[in-house]
């Protein structure tokens, strides 16, 4: 399975968690489903914080072979400069996807003794 299909694939479960966490759809019965979505959520952002940076490295990696030529655009012709945006953005995601596992991480912290109130 290609990088490219398995990322679609995570796309499309978060699309399907989406509907899933909607009002009345029946995803979330509890408080303790909040507290283990969070949590996978959580490590979600975490292992996004690694194929960012492996996504980066394979194009550095590329570059540095002389395996990526730009043929239109702005950058046409130069793929160093092409490269430079593109590991900037890619570390800027990585720090946003740290900040996230943060919080993430918060938020179940906080919900750790959350639990059904009984009728």
């Amino acid at each position: 399975m290609t990088a490219a299909r398995l990322a679609g694939e995570a796309a499309e479960a978060i699309r399907q968690l989406n509907h899933a966490t909607r009002p009345a759809a029946g995803g979330l019965a509890c408080p303790a489903d909040a507290y283990d979505v969070t949590g996978e959520l959580s490590a979600l952002s975490a292992r996004l914080i690694q194929a960012l940076a492996q996504l980066a490295g394979f194009l550095n990696r590329q570059h540095a072979a002389g395996q990526i030529t730009i043929v239109a655009g702005p950058h046409a012709g130069d793929p160093a400069a092409v490269l430079a945006e593109v590991t900037a953005a890619l570390d800027t995601a990585a720090a946003a996807s740290r900040r996230l596992h943060q919080a993430l991480d918060t938020a179940r912290n906080a919900l750790t003794w959350a639990a059904a109130a009984a009728d």
